[in-house]
């Protein structure tokens, strides 16, 4: 089929995520094989609104699918928000020849993507690129897999302090608006309470809890809590907890950033390399303003304006699962 676009842009935003780098390299290469100019623009909208824009080769990729972070750097960008913001960026597209974009980040960054395509008819594909897996259309979101194993990894560590002592962890690990990295790690580390935003907290139920397991002697507990519950952070809880349960030893930790760096998991450089490909592929075969996401592994496309950040609930089940083995 004829080609839609000659010259593509690609450029990362929002927050940064590991895997960001394998689906950029995905997209240099892909592009490069069907003979289309890649350019890489630094620093998402910002980067484009400076033209801090430059020519990508194959070789601007290479030896980077194994790094977290992104090589294009990422930044939040107000001005792309206002219709002279977009007006200085399509004035910088026009001016390179650039008429298509691959964008890698979250629902705020395709927001800006559909009112700008809408605007000056610019072709744009959306990657979620966002470790909290929040983005509807798709099963896994680039990074993840990464954040998910880099929690996993550092409860793990806690649990073996914990069980030295005798004592409460209340760790804390990111998830602003959805609580997949809690309900993931907390699942796979054996916690014994899960506080997440998509469900409302019960303190009192958790209290009760720990007090049952104090009376059977069970002196070792882990809660994870998303740092977007609505009770509140980590500190939040535990300062309820000592003041009900002074007699149990009770410690927070606060994961952090330590979630989004690393290199990225072998499930993320593959989704990312896929998405990537497919990205390419859309525009040239004239499938444009798409989210490209992977559903029941089969690729799915959602156009750009349907995109929104996944509000649902998590299923009853994983919270009974949750009680029946912390039991």
């Amino acid at each position: 089929m004829e080609k839609k676009v000659s010259k593509i842009g690609v450029l990362t935003s929002g927050g940064d995520s590991p895997g960001m780098n394998a689906a950029i390299r995905a997209v240099v290469r892909t592009g490069n094989y069907h003979g289309l100019e890649v350019f890489g623009i630094m620093r998402g909208y910002q980067g484009l609104l400076e033209d801090d824009i430059f020519r990508m080769e194959n070789r601007s990729v290479a030896n980077i699918i194994q790094r977290g972070g992104t090589i294009l750097k990422t930044a939040r960008c107000k001005e792309f928000r206002t219709p002279e913001g977009r007006d200085r960026a399509y004035q910088v597209l026009k001016g390179r020849g650039i008429d298509g974009l691959v964008i890698i980040g979250g629902d705020g960054s395709f927001r800006g993507a559909v009112e700008f395509s809408a605007e000056y008819d610019i072709p744009c594909i959306g990657l979620a690129g966002t470790i909290d897996k929040d983005i509807a259309g798709t099963d896994f979101t680039i990074g993840f897999d990464t954040a998910v194993n880099t929690a996993v990894e550092a409860i793990d560590k806690i649990r073996d302090t914990a069980d030295a002592h005798d004592r409460l962890f209340i760790i804390e690990v990111m998830g602003r608006d959805a609580g997949y990295i809690a309900l993931h790690s907390g699942i796979a580390c054996g916690a014994e309470n899960i506080l997440i935003p998509e469900q409302k907290t019960d303190i009192e139920a958790v209290v009760q809890s720990l007090q049952e397991k104090e009376r059977r002697k069970k002196l070792v507990n882990l809660i994870v809590v998303a740092e977007g519950d609505e009770f509140g952070g980590a500190n939040e809880v535990a300062k309820v907890i000592k003041e009900r349960l002074p007699n149990i030893e009770t410690r927070v930790a606060i994961l952090g950033h330590i979630q989004r760096g690393g290199a990225p998991t072998c499930l993320d450089r593959l989704i990312a390399s896929r998405m990537g490909y497919h990205a390419v592929e859309s525009l040239i075969h004239g499938r444009h303003n798409v989210f490209v996401g992977i559903t029941n592994n089969r690729m799915n496309y959602i156009p750009l304006e349907q995109v929104h950040k996944k509000k649902g609930k998590i299923s009853p089940e994983w919270m009974k699962i949750v009680k029946i083995l912390a039991s």
